[in-house]
């Protein structure tokens, strides 16, 4: 399958791409060769493979969501850049 000209400029008229004539010979071009790539794709025998999510097996390796030891209020609000005796303090948000 190729693409003509025509058929170029009738996508770059979709999109609202302004293209000159040498624009879309340039792309027609361009489009052709990445389709007859696309089409190289189509042409190994792959009857008996299955189909894969991903090339490596890939598993997400989650930890335990185990509760430790709270950290001691002075040094959560040791680099606060402002703070009380008790809590962090930021600007207000509303009015």
């Amino acid at each position: 399958m190729s693409l003509s000209t025509e058929e170029v400029a009738k996508v770059a008229v979709l999109a609202r791409l302004r293209l000159s004539p040498e624009e879309i010979e340039t792309f027609t071009g361009q489009l052709n060769a990445i389709v007859e790539y696309v089409a190289q794709l189509q042409e190994p025998d792959v009857t008996g493979v299955e189909p894969l999510a991903h090339g490596v097996e890939v598993r997400n390796v989650f930890r335990d969501d185990v509760r430790g030891e709270a950290l001691p209020r002075e040094a959560a609000l040791a680099n606060a850049p402002k703070r009380n005796a008790e809590s962090f303090l930021v600007p207000a948000v509303l009015d």
